[in-house]
This record gives structure tokens, C-alpha cells and sequence, in this order.
């Protein structure tokens, strides 16, 4: 029997490493802008055509490399940076593993163009498919220039398997923020199809993330700064009144690298404990310097997942710091009821004052028509005739008058009211209406036609006999029981089908703002924006660009008129950050489900009478009156004899 174990060959080696390192455009980004830096670059220039499925060009001014050296760069295993194993474990550069430009080489056309510092020519490298096509000198500048055509040219699975363009940006977007911020000192320019969308100079860490995430978030920062034996803790933290409830806005870095670590994440929650809402997020940006030798760094392919020795201890001094600098800058809210060395203000004469308005004596029984002998003449108020207060007896008697009127008149309403017949006439037809609708809508549908056939008839069961429970659900009597119905879920359900309606027939009423709510919003924000405004229009959103990622929302939805436009279009962005904005129908439903859930009315309001009428109406026109969009049951009934056997002895 033949021998079955091989070794592979190179550029099938290398197309493996590339599943692990190179899964998308942006990942080829983060390596060359990773290797940018360590070459000593202080300027990079990232250029990207079609979110990077037909060109990634990044430039540094760095040391460049010399014709060996950039040759043998695109071997396995290949580095500048380690020499033995102990290297492993003292670790600040950024790129190591000497298997990105390899993996990149392996999946996509790489030209590069590189010149030492202080050589006169440069050397000119074209790889097809880990294949090297030429190799020459060159007339180039300084530093280093690589640039990536057709990624997964030849694995046409992977290319397949890329999101939309706009998707694969804000990836994009997303890994040069990080490197941004990790590096604030770097000078970095970002453009997508020859359009700029970053072009950022050498700044401090707090105007990088202005520069960033716009001015708006200048207010909000908090500087946050510790040192200890294990780790120093410097960065900025947002105020309590600025948190979102979304993230893109959390940043760890650890010795100058972004990491990924949800142990420290809820370590900074918990600080924030009890002064945030539970389904708010603080912003964070926070560098975390520790020995080289205490963390593996090296335990997943991206880099991005970081193993601490003292992962507990650290934890505790991230917590407290955040704590002491919520304390020192008082972005706690706290009300002081010290009234020791605050100065006493006497209050304004008034009911139970010390204070009396001087009086005047004023006979308001004298009648000039009348003789001075007339008794309400007479100074001596003390003295009355039987005469006396005519006047204050006549104006009572005309206010009596009035009152015995309005009396009449609303007995007469009272009684019109009382005799009923035009309200149970008009409830009739309305269950009778329903009724219908339910049953035609119910063909085929086993939850429509139960809940249908529980309501009864017009006899046994009267439209306006609603409650409202712990003002969460809603409790109305039906021919088998009890219905409970959600409200919250119920007009999820309305509002969902609605939108969708109006993403079907294109007419949405939109009503106009008279001052119109402006977004700021950072380039990756911006790009899921422009992808949903057509979407969003058709719902009835009017949204218009600005400038510097500004947009002006013009115009919102008739039915959505009472919320605030701004938080409803943010909270949009947030449901679309980590999902791909691909399928158009997708699109629509989702954002009819977001908008339905953050629209519908919340628990704990309390509906009126006619608000819950309208309400258990309108659920009962929709298509599945029975479940919410989410799936979550929105009706339930309570059978007569549960009811029964509840109060048996």
C-alpha cells in the first residue's frame, strides 16, 4: 500500500494561513498599516477602490526594505522581529507573525515598490498567486508602497462570500480607527475611491478622537489616569448623560494594540453601576501599559484576543479608576441638602407670613344715589339695616342663577348621554365589523380562528369593557374566559405592519420638521446611513446629507411624529452595525422591525379607555394578530374554568 501522507505544497500552505489571517478586505489593511508603522513610518496613506475588492494601496515614508529583504518578506515564517523563542514573550511591535504578506500574496495581484533611506534606487516586486512575476529596480520614493488588485481573485468561494460594499468599508473604517487611536502621533490619510474620508494630522489622544467621532463628543470626555506596580491606566472615559445604547464607541488598548476583552468591559459597567440606564453604553477609550512579559498576545490569529496573568487584579484597579474618576469630576448626579453657611431669604408676604399688606377701610355698601342719612352711607361700618348688602345678596343670587344653568345643562347632556342607545349601536357595528375582518383574515390560521371565535358575539361581549393590568397588559372578558393581551408587543405587531405596507405601496406620509435634528456621526456610522436612506424614505424619513458626516433629518414618519426623530434614526445605525447591509427585502424588514420595537408604546404607560379600543382594533386588522415580529406571543387567554378551578376550596 502506497504512502497517503504528503507534504503540501507552498501556495496551498499559504491560501490556509490566508482563511486564518486575510477574511476580508479590511483585514488586508490592518496588516500593511500594521507593518507601516513598525517600519517607523510617521505618515500612511491608505487608498481603497470598491471597498477593497479592487484595489488596497498603502504607503508609508518608513525605512523601506532592500532587495533581499523584500523578496524574502513574502516567505512563510518570515520576520525581522524575532530570533528565538524568548522573543515570543517580549513582544511591542505590531506585525510578527511573518504570515501576512504571504497569505495576502497567496490570494491576490501584490505590487510592491520600496527604497531604503539614503539609496538612490529601489527595488519593484509583482507576485500573482504566490508566484514571483518580476523583480527590478526601481525609481521610487523613500518608504514602501503595496498595492493589493482583485483580492481572492482565485478563491472565488471567498470572494463570493464578501458583503456589500458598503458593509466592507465600514469594516474598513472600523480597523483604521483603531490603529488611529492607538497611534494618535501617526499622521494618517484614508480615501475610498480617490473621495477622502480621513485625513488625520499628528494630534493628542483627545483630538484623535474628536477628529474621529466629532466635536459633539469633546464635552463628554473624562480624563481617566492610575499607575500602579502592574499596569498604568491612562485614556478617557464618557459622562453618564452622553452614553448611548449602542457600541462603537469602546475602545481597550493594551501596550499600544487594540484588544477585544468583555472581562474588562464589565468591569467598566459595573462602575457605572446604578447611574445609567440598563440598556446604556459609556464611551471608552482606554491605553492600558503593562510589562511585555505578563500577557500572550499570540493566542488568536487576528491578534485582537489578549491573555493577562493578572487578570483579576487589573480587573479591580479598571473598575476603581473609573470610580475616582466619576468621583473627582462629579459626573455623578447628586443633590445636597447642606444648608449650613447658605444665606436665608426671607420669603414674600403670603398666607401664614409674618408679613401683612397695610389695610384699607372701604364701605363697600355706600350708594351714591342714596342720601347721606341712607344707612350704608354711614361711616359706622358696624351699624346694618335691613337694607344692608343688597348688592353682595343680588350678585349672589346671579352667580346662583348661573350655577343652576350649567346644572340643567349638564343634566340635559347627562341625560341624552344616559339613555344609551347610540354608543351600544355603535359598538355593535364595530363588533360586528371585527368580528368579520377576524373571520376572513382567519381562514387557515388556527390562532385567528380561536381567538376569534372566544370573542362571541355582540350580546356577550361589549368593545369598551377593557382594563389595564399593572399598566402592562391589557384584560378584556371574551365568550371562553379571560383575554390578556400584551400592549407593548400588540403595537409592535400594528407598527410592523405598517411599515411594511408602506415599504409595498412606496407612500409613506412624512411629516416635516420645523427645526430639523442634525446627526454627527463617524465615517463608519455615516456609511450605514447612506446605504439605508433610500429605505428610510420610502418609510417616510426625509434624511439629507451634510457636511463632514452631518445629516439633517428633514422629515419623519406621520405615525412616529411624537418621537424624537434623532433617537430613532441613531437607534437604526445601531441594529445595522454589526450586520450586513445586503439583501434589499432584509433591509426592509429589519428596519421595520427596529423601528417597530423602539417606536411602540413602552410598559408602564397608562392607555385610556379609547386608546385601548383602538389598539385591540387595529391588532385585530393585522395578519398575525397573534404574535409579535419577533415571535414572542402577544394573546393569551384564560379559560372560564382555570378561572373556576382557581377559586374552588
Amino acid at each position: 500500500m502506497s504512502d497517503i501522507i504528503r507534504l503540501l505544497p507552498d501556495s496551498v500552505a499559504n491560501q490556509i494561513a490566508a482563511g486564518e489571517v486575510i477574511q476580508r478586505p479590511a483585514s488586508v489593511v490592518k496588516e500593511l498599516v500594521e507593518n507601516a508603522i513598525d517600519a517607523g513610518g510617521d505618515a500612511i496613506t491608505v487608498n481603497v477602490k470598491d471597498a477593497g475588492r479592487t484595489l488596497i494601496q498603502v504607503t508609508d515614508n518608513g525605512k523601506g526594505m532592500s532587495p533581499a529583504d523584500a523578496r524574502m518578506s513574502f516567505e512563510r515564517h518570515a520576520t525581522s522581529k524575532i530570533h528565538e523563542a524568548n522573543d515570543l514573550f517580549s513582544i511591542r511591535t505590531m506585525g510578527f507573525r511573518g504570515e501576512a504578506l504571504a497569505s495576502i500574496a497567496s490570494v491576490a495581484e501584490v505590487e510592491l515598490r520600496t527604497r531604503q533611506q539614503g539609496e538612490e534606487l529601489g527595488t519593484f516586486l509583482h507576485i500573482l498567486g504566490s508566484v514571483l512575476q518580476k523583480q527590478q529596480t526601481d525609481h521610487c520614493p523613500e518608504g514602501s508602497n503595496f498595492s493589493v488588485k482583485n483580492l481572492f481573485f482565485n478563491v472565488p468561494a471567498r470572494r463570493k462570500f464578501l458583503k456589500s460594499n458598503s458593509y466592507e468599508l465600514k469594516n474598513i473604517i472600523t480597523e483604521i480607527q483603531r490603529i488611529a487611536l492607538a497611534n494618535p502621533e501617526l499622521a494618517i490619510s484614508f480615501f475610498h475611491n480617490q473621495a477622502p474620508v480621513y485625513e488625520l494630522p499628528s494630534e493628542n489622544i483627545r483630538k484623535r478622537i474628536v477628529s474621529l467621532f466629532g466635536k459633539t463628543i469633546n464635552q463628554s470626555l473624562t480624563p481617566v489616569e492610575t499607575e500602579t506596580t502592574l499596569v498604568k491606566l491612562t485614556g478617557f472615559i464618557g459622562q453618564p448623560k452622553f452614553a448611548k445604547k449602542s457600541f462603537g464607541e469602546q475602545f481597550f488598548f493594551v501596550n499600544g494594540r487594540f484588544m477585544k476583552h468583555p472581562f474588562f468591559h464589565r468591569a467598566v459597567m459595573q462602575a457605572y453601576e446604578r447611574i445609567l440606564p440598563p440598556d446604556a453604553i459609556p464611551s471608552y477609550f482606554l491605553y492600558l501599559e503593562v510589562d511585555p512579559a505578563t500577557i500572550d498576545i499570540n493566542i488568536h490569529p487576528t491578534k485582537t484576543e489578549i491573555k493577562f496573568e493578572d487578570e483579576q487584579a487589573i480587573w479591580h484597579i479598571l473598575s476603581a479608576s473609573i470610580r475616582e474618576a466619576i468621583g473627582k469630576y462629579n459626573l455623578m448626579p447628586t443633590i445636597d441638602f447642606d444648608q449650613r453657611g447658605s444665606i436665608e431669604i426671607p420669603l414674600l408676604p403670603g398666607r401664614g407670613s409674618s408679613f401683612a399688606p397695610p389695610e384699607i377701610e372701604v364701605n363697600r355698601y355706600y350708594n351714591p344715589f342714596q342720601p347721606e342719612s341712607y344707612p350704608g352711607n354711614r361711616n359706622d361700618f358696624g351699624l346694618e339695616s335691613s337694607q344692608t348688602g343688597h348688592w353682595e345678596k343680588l350678585y349672589q343670587g346671579m352667580e346662583n342663577q348661573k350655577d343652576g344653568e350649567t346644572e340643567r345643562r349638564r343634566d340635559g347632556e347627562t341625560g341624552r348621554r344616559g339613555n344609551g342607545e347610540t354608543e351600544r349601536r355603535g359598538d355593535g357595528e364595530t363588533e360586528r365589523r371585527r368580528d368579520g375582518e377576524t373571520e376572513r383574515r382567519g381562514d387557515g390560521e388556527t390562532e385567528n380562528r380561536q381567538v376569534t371565535h372566544s370573542l362571541g358575539s355582540e350580546q356577550e361581549y361589549q368593545l369598551a369593557n377593557f382594563m389595564q393590568l399593572k399598566n402592562r397588559y391589557l384584560l378584556t372578558p371574551v365568550k371562553s374566559g379571560l383575554m390578556v393581551i400584551d400592549q407593548r408587543e400588540a403595537h409592535a405587531r400594528i407598527l410592523y405592519e405598517n411599515f411594511m405596507q408602506n415599504f409595498n405601496s412606496h407612500l409613506a406620509a412624512s411629516q416635516r420638521q420645523l427645526f430639523p435634528p442634525v446627526l454627527e456621526l463617524n465615517a463608519a456610522d455615516a456609511e450605514i446611513l447612506n446605504a439605508l436612506r433610500e429605505e428610510l424614505h420610502q418609510l417616510g424619513f426625509d434624511i439629507r446629507p451634510g457636511e463632514e458626516n452631518h445629516f439633517y433629518i428633514d422629515g419623519t414618519p406621520g405615525v412616529l411624529s411624537h418621537l424624537d426623530a434623532k433617537e430613532m434614526v441613531e437607534t437604526v445605525i445601531a441594529s445595522f452595525q454589526d450586520r450586513p447591509v445586503d439583501l434589499m427585502e432584509e433591509i426592509k424588514s429589519q428596519l421595520a422591525l427596529v423601528l417597530a420595537q423602539s417606536s411602540a408604546v413602552n410598559y408602564g404607560v397608562s392607555l385610556k379607555q379609547e386608546e385601548m379600543v383602538s389598539l385591540f382594533n387595529q391588532l385585530f386588522t393585522c395578519q398575525s394578530p397573534g404574535f409579535s415580529p419577533t415571535g414572542r406571543k402577544i394573546i393569551s387567554i384564560i379559560a372560564l374554568t382555570d378561572i373556576e378551578n382557581l377559586l374552588k376550596s
